[in-house]
């Protein structure tokens, strides 16, 4: 059974920094594709960033290119999600998500789901 878990939310003042980590229970972790996704409330889960399973392709939608970094180590089977410059538009639940495809975890379309970790972000 495949289990992820996230970690690292909290509560920031706009303009910090926070590093979410998901630790991955998984076998066949070095071959699948991570993702980061978020919801706020009363919205749409929105897709993060993704890592494909070498960690030697990741991609960002706009709303967190250049702020966000994806990056994970096979060794430790986790993956992490490096924010900074947070602002309170990026106050929402974060979920950690996993899939042999990365097509998929682009789409949104995981077979793996944590159950998330709350960010906060004050003004």
């Amino acid at each position: 059974q495949v289990q992820l878990v996230e970690s690292g939310g909290g509560l920031v003042q706009a303009g910090g920094s926070l590093r979410l980590s998901c630790a991955a229970s998984v076998r066949t972790f070095s071959t699948t594709a991570m993702g980061w996704f978020r919801q706020a409330p009363g919205k749409e889960r929105e897709f993060v960033a993704a890592i494909s399973w070498s960690g030697g392709v990741t991609y960002y939608p706009d709303s967190v290119k250049g702020r966000f970094t994806i990056s994970r180590d096979n060794a430790k089977n986790t993956v992490y999600l490096q924010m900074n410059s947070l602002n309170p538009e990026d106050t929402a639940v974060y979920y950690c998500a996993a899939d042999l495809q990365y097509l998929k975890v682009l789409a949104g379309n995981c077979d793996y789901w944590g159950q998330g970790t709350q960010v906060t972000v004050s003004s």
